[in-house]
């Protein structure tokens, strides 16, 4: 129990790790990952019902799906320009971040890598069945291996778009294109389409502009 205990502690860091997105648009005091993390548990359960998928293991997956950023850190699309650089080139965040196939490549497999180190070492102490089942959770949602993770993949998307608007409905100035180019490139399964364009109703003109 201790060791379920300490593990606990380690990850409610993630309610103090600030996410990295909002932080390189200068937006003030944005949301912890363990805020969205939150939100996006509760989107897989209530939009996991509208496909009837195994609503147990996407609110796990989602609940489990960061907490390697603990010791791996929170690394955006726009990571790799910050390997050489204290800042990102002007203008940069107001578009998608285009690399080619083996660049992308190589960006997957470098943060796969760092972030499956970095989950192991968090879970190391946990019951042999629930470090296997966690493991297991985010390898499927990092490579889509069931239609579960294809889901919680997509939706993570999905709830990173809602926050956009979100702060965008409160006067945060920033491009949308890049939220739009992912919808478009990354999210194709039917009920989370519908829920952006449920999206695209709820919220005004200007909090959805490019």
């Amino acid at each position: 129990m201790e060791n379920v205990l300490d593990f606990l502690i380690e990850i409610g860091k993630l309610k103090k790790m600030l996410r990295q997105g909002w932080v390189l648009r200068g937006i003030k005091n944005p949301e912890c990952i363990a805020s969205h993390t939150f939100r996006m548990a509760v989107m897989a359960w209530l939009l996991g019902e509208e496909r009837k998928l195994n609503i147990c293991k996407i609110i796990k997956m989602s609940l489990i799906h960061d907490i390697c950023e603990v010791y791996a850190g929170d690394a955006t699309p726009y990571h790799p320009f910050l390997l050489n650089n204290k800042k990102l080139p002007k203008g940069l965040t107001e578009t998608w971040p285009r690399f080619s196939k083996k660049e992308k490549e190589k960006i997957f497999y470098e943060k796969h890598k760092k972030e499956d180190k970095a989950l192991r070492a968090i879970i190391l102490k946990l019951p042999p069945l629930l470090r296997n089942e966690i493991v297991s959770l985010w390898d499927d949602y990092e490579k889509g291996l069931t239609p579960e993770g294809r889901f919680v993949r997509q939706l993570d998307r999905v709830e990173n778009l809602l926050q956009a608007l979100e702060y965008r409905q409160e006067g945060k100035n920033f491009s949308m294109n890049p939220w739009w180019i992912q919808i478009e490139e990354l999210v194709d399964d039917p009920v989370l389409i519908d829920f952006i364009k449920v999206l695209e109703r709820k919220f005004n003109k200007k909090c959805l502009n490019h």
